[in-house]
């Protein structure tokens, strides 16, 4: 498998956990964002949507879209698995998850920042605090859900880590690109601190990878 990356990419980020969580081997194939590599002929003949992520197959099949990556990840290699066995469950979890990857981070995405302030006329001070709305929005939702459901145990869905919690870290590093207090938010943070103590948590942060700033 080939994986299409980028340090900073939160979607990257996403299907990166579940690589290491699962220990599938794989190759790491960086592009560079910045550079405008992924808008290049190049990287569109492996997606045409020319964003990040993206997994090569062996058979040269090419999967997109971190949440189909990870589930399909969730197929092949079920251990650790990444959603319950039960109907409810999966369906609590995928909701979860969804909040940060349908609901909120489609609006951080530099495509969206750069229509905001290249075609709106946004400057940095507005720009910024719709980030934030954005992102504040997201995880007020999640820590309702998690405060008040029965079903959180020392992740977002009992005690073992599900695609919930993947799609938990990936708002909160989102919070720390943004310079955002995540304070009022005490369950999903006390969760995402456990998360950041496992070892595939900790290897796949952003600034452990390739190109991050050190």
């Amino acid at each position: 498998m080939i994986f299409y990356s980028n340090w900073r990419s939160l979607a990257a980020y996403r299907v990166r956990v579940a690589l290491t969580l699962k220990d599938i081997a794989h190759q790491v194939q960086a592009i560079d964002m910045l550079g405008g590599e992924h808008l290049q002929p190049a990287f569109r003949a492996v997606n045409p949507q020319a964003v990040l992520p993206a997994l090569k197959l062996d058979d040269g099949r090419v999967l997109f879209q971190s949440m189909a990556i990870v589930e399909y990840l969730d197929e092949i290699a079920p251990a650790p698995a990444l959603l319950p066995s039960d109907a409810a469950g999966r369906a609590r979890v995928r909701g979860l998850a969804l909040i940060h990857a349908a609901d909120t981070h489609p609006l951080l995405v530099p495509k969206v920042r750069q229509h905001l302030t290249q075609d709106q006329g946004l400057n940095e001070e507005a720009l910024q605090k719709w980030l934030a709305r954005a992102l504040h929005s997201g995880l007020q939702a999640i820590e309702a859900q998690l405060s008040s459901s029965p079903d959180t145990g020392l992740y977002c869905h009992g005690d073992q880590v599900t695609l919930a919690d993947i799609c938990l870290a990936s708002h909160l590093l989102a919070f720390m690109f943004f310079k955002l207090d995540a304070s009022a938010y005490p369950t999903a943070v006390a969760i995402n601190q456990r998360l950041q103590a496992l070892p595939a948590f900790a290897a796949s942060h952003p600034l452990q990878q390739p190109g991050a700033p050190r």
